[in-house]
């Protein structure tokens, strides 16, 4: 997996900027012996912020640009001069990207359009000139504000792909060949287990210029909520799929048994995935004929559609399209929201060790000498940012 372009889990390192601090000057000019405080205000800190694109499909750019650092904001000058605001961080992630406090396991938020912006970090604001606080008492202040802070944090972006299907099977059930017939997706296909070793996403065309986007991941096997086999890394790429698509080979022992093994792993990995439309497709069904057919028939799942396919001779695919784009436009099928759980933190570490970031990612900062002076304790009142001076 070290060679695969597709990274779909990186820790990286986070620093917004701190707020300029307001200057302290005099006005003097030549014939006004008392100018009186002109002392300008600091500049923002840069916000650290994260902007959906759907250009990127996985996070790649981000294993090689471990550090995202903000300007700092420039402090105040004379003649009440504002200081330069501290320039954002812009962190360009694919849409499905979801942040996670790498300390605390707490999740932060989720990217999920194009062209949506959170702000993951905020800037410190920065410090008022002496100008704000002068009086009729006090006519020359001699001291102004420090900027805020900046604020730090290391991060986990993880990202689960959006698809409208999403194929849940055991290794080698058909799941790669059925994506490369019925789309023009070309995953690898081969005669022996974990042939996928990272998501494909292909697009189905359907009747009248209609399609969705189906999503095939690495072979499921019993104990992959776990942590067997490959499940357990991408497991987390149906949990946005509205609707999933089981299949099973014709040949196995038990097909309503291996049902229900791949429903109880995505159980407990997720007990929302259990709220999601469910279809049943009996792949390799040209090794049968209408006898067994009807024989396996009475022991699927009643409560679940299915359909017998071969992806090989074509049996059935129209008609599994059909089903697909019938459940998908159910008024019950309308995905929601996905609640993101916190991670383990006592599986946090093993989690990372795994996807072999747990690499140290801490940064120091060089501080300049004139912004160590605190010219005066201050404390900023709570207020909505937007409302702030930018």
């Amino acid at each position: 997996m070290a060679e695969s372009n597709f990274v779909d889990y990186v820790k990286i390192y986070c620093r917004s900027g701190k707020g300029g601090r307001g200057s302290t000057h005099m006005r003097r000019e030549k014939y006004i012996p008392n100018g009186g405080p002109d002392g300008g205000d600091g500049g923002r800190g840069g916000h650290i912020i994260l902007r959906g694109n759907r250009n990127y499909w996985t996070l790649l750019h981000l294993r090689y640009d471990r550090h995202a650092l903000a300007g700092h904001g420039e402090s105040g000058s004379k003649n009440r001069s504002f200081g330069k605001d501290g320039e954002d961080k812009i962190i360009e992630v694919p849409c499905g990207t979801v942040v996670y406090n790498a300390e605390t396991g707490e999740y932060i938020c989720d990217v999920t359009e194009h062209g949506q912006e959170v702000v993951l970090l905020k800037g410190g604001r920065g410090g008022l000139g002496n100008w704000h606080f002068k009086t009729a008492t006090r006519q020359a202040p001699r001291f102004a504000q420090p900027g805020e802070p900046m604020q730090e944090m290391t991060v986990i972006m993880e990202l689960k792909l959006l698809a409208d299907v999403g194929l849940v099977g055991f290794p080698n059930a058909g799941k790669s060949t059925l994506l490369a017939s019925v789309s023009a997706a070309k995953p690898k296909i081969a005669n022996y287990p974990f042939t996928t070793l990272e998501p494909n996403l292909g697009i189905v065309s359907y009747r009248d210029s209609k399609s969705f986007v189906m999503a095939d991941i690495p072979g499921i096997i019993e104990g992959a909520s776990a942590g067997k086999g490959l499940g357990l890394r991408f497991l987390r790429h149906i949990e946005r799929n509205s609707l999933l698509l089981f299949m099973v080979p014709a040949d196995s022992d038990d097909i309503r048994k291996e049902y229900e093994i791949l429903l109880n792993e995505l159980s407990t990995f997720n007990p929302e995935m259990l709220d999601k439309q469910r279809v049943l497709a009996i792949t390799k069904s040209d090794m049968l004929d209408q006898e067994l057919m009807d024989e396996i028939e009475p022991t699927l799942p009643a409560n679940v559609p299915h359909v017998f396919i071969s992806s090989i001779t074509g049996m059935g695919l129209s008609v599994l399209k059909d089903i697909l784009w019938e459940e998908l436009n159910k008024d019950s099928n309308k995905i929601e929201a996905i609640v993101h759980r916190p991670k383990d933190v006592s599986k946090l570490q093993q989690e990372l060790k795994d996807m072999g970031e747990d690499e140290d990612l801490s940064y120091e900062s060089v501080e300049d000498d004139e912004d160590v002076e605190d010219l005066e304790d201050f404390e900023y009142e709570e207020e909505d940012w937007e409302d702030d001076k930018q």
